[in-house]
Order: C-alpha cells, then sequence, then structure tokens
C-alpha cells in the first residue's frame, strides 16, 4: 500500500520539501559510490548510535541520520511520502517554520527509539521519523484530503483515493502494532522512531491548529487543502482485450 499523490497540490512550490529531496538523493547516490566497509563506516559515523548519544556524544547525528538510508525501497518510500505529503505542510507552515519543524520532528523520533534501548550499538538511519512528524500535522490539518493509494496483492494493481486520516491513521496504527510486536534490538526497522516522530509533529502543530480555529478551521476548509482538486484522469490500456469465444 503505498500513497502517490494527494488531490490538493499547493499551489506555491515547496522550495524546503524539494531540497530535503534533493540532500536525500545527493546523500544516497554517495552511500552508493562506497564500497560495502566503507558504507558501514559511513553509517556508524554518521547514524544515530544510542550507547554513544546517551554518554553525551554524537549529538549531531541526531541530524545527520536523518539523510541516510539503509537501501534503495528505504530511500523510494521515504522521499514518495514527503513527495506526497510535504507540499501542503509546507505551505501551511511556511517555508523556514517548515524546515525547523522537519529537523525537529527527526530528533524527536530519535530519542523515541532511544529510550527504549540507551545501550543499543546498532546504528539508526533514514528519514522516516521526521517524515513521521510531517504526516501527523498533516492528518491534524487535512484529514478529509483525499490521497491516491497504490495496491498491490500478488498480481492485482488498482488505484483507490481514500481519505487522509484513513491513510494515515491506517499507517500510524501499524507501526503501533509492529512496536509491539518486535524486539527492539534486533527488528531492522526503527518503529518507536516513527511512532515518536508522528507524535512530535501532531503536537507540534496542534497550537497553530488551534490559533486558526480548530473545529472551525476543518468547517472551514472542509479538512482539505485550501488548494483547488487538481483532476486526475486515468487513460484505458491501449492493449485489447480479448474476449472469450462461446
Amino acid at each position: 500500500m503505498f500513497p502517490i499523490r494527494d488531490h490538493n497540490p499547493s499551489e506555491r512550490t515547496p522550495y524546503v520539501t524539494y531540497a530535503l529531496i534533493a540532500i536525500n538523493l545527493v546523500v544516497f547516490l554517495w552511500q552508493l559510490s562506497l564500497d560495502q566497509r566503507s558504507e558501514n563506516m559511513f553509517i556508524v559515523s554518521y547514524g544515530v548510535v544510542p550507547a554513544v548519544v546517551t554518554q553525551g556524544f554524537g549529538f549531531e547525528t541526531l541530524v545527520t541520520s536523518m539523510f541516510l538510508h539503509g537501501g534503495f525501497m528505504h530511500f523510494i518510500g521515504n522521499m514518495l511520502f514527503l513527495w506526497v505529503f510535504g507540499d501542503n505542510l509546507e505551505d501551511e507552515l511556511g517555508h523556514w517554520h517548515f524546515g525547523l519543524f522537519y529537523l525537529a520532528c527527526g530528533v524527536g523520533a530519535a530519542f523515541a527509539q532511544i529510550l527504549p534501548d540507551p545501550t543499543s550499538r546498532v546504528p539508526m538511519v533514514g528519514a522516516s521519523g521526521a517524515i513521521a512528524g510531517v504526516m501527523g500535522a498533516y492528518l491534524l490539518f487535512f484529514p478529509k484530503a483525499r490521497v491516491d493509494v497504490l495496491f498491490i496483492i500478488i498480481v492485482i494493481i488498482k488505484i483507490i483515493p481514500l481519505p487522509a486520516w484513513i491513510v494515515l491513521g491506517a499507517w500510524f496504527a501499524l507501526q503501533l502494532f509492529n512496536g509491539a510486536a518486535t524486539p527492539i534490538e534486533g527488528g531492522g526497522v526503527a518503529y518507536y522512531a516513527h511512532i515518536g516522530g508522528f507524535v512530535v509533529g501532531f503536537l507540534w502543530a496542534l497550537p497553530k491548529w488551534v490559533r486558526e480555529g480548530g473545529p472551525d478551521f476543518w468547517r472551514r476548509t472542509h479538512g482539505h487543502p485550501p488548494h483547488p482538486e487538481a483532476r486526475y484522469r486515468f487513460q484505458e490500456s491501449a492493449v485489447p482485450t480479448v474476449r472469450r469465444r462461446k
């Protein structure tokens, strides 16, 4: 299940979102250029190692780790989520505020993963925690925004538009379930970072949502980003249909 776009793209250029995607891309291409030993050293040096941070060192890795990724699908998935949800949130918060918000969510997510296992020496990398914060704030501001979700079930591929509260609520519920069911050490996915980033993003956005009128803000915007809805048309396949003979 992959969100591929929302139906209310921002009318203003999301410079910070584009910049974050570009930086992540440059760093990921740099990782690909390294041999396995050099990449491992790179990740250990710039990823968050809980045991090091809790000893009072390596605080800079709370930021640098947000721009490292553990593989192609990890990178593509994160950038896709940032592309879909980042533009409208940047428009709502403003460019500089959005940049600060993104970094704060990433740092908060890292601490959420450190707290349950502060002696771990496994490096944590990825933009997932910061992007989870984007998703948490998006859910608060635009719960009824329509999001096209790509479903892939074995050989069935289908795009279904769903309201954001279903897409993001289901994603968050999945993180809670997997976080509870997966051992912290050796699980491979930083579920607590996802949960922490989502909560930080939601709480960070809450004062602005209240200032905008809270439920009145939803009534004014109908729970959608304040931009005209895009009209997406799906082309029919050019492959002719072969019908069964009777």
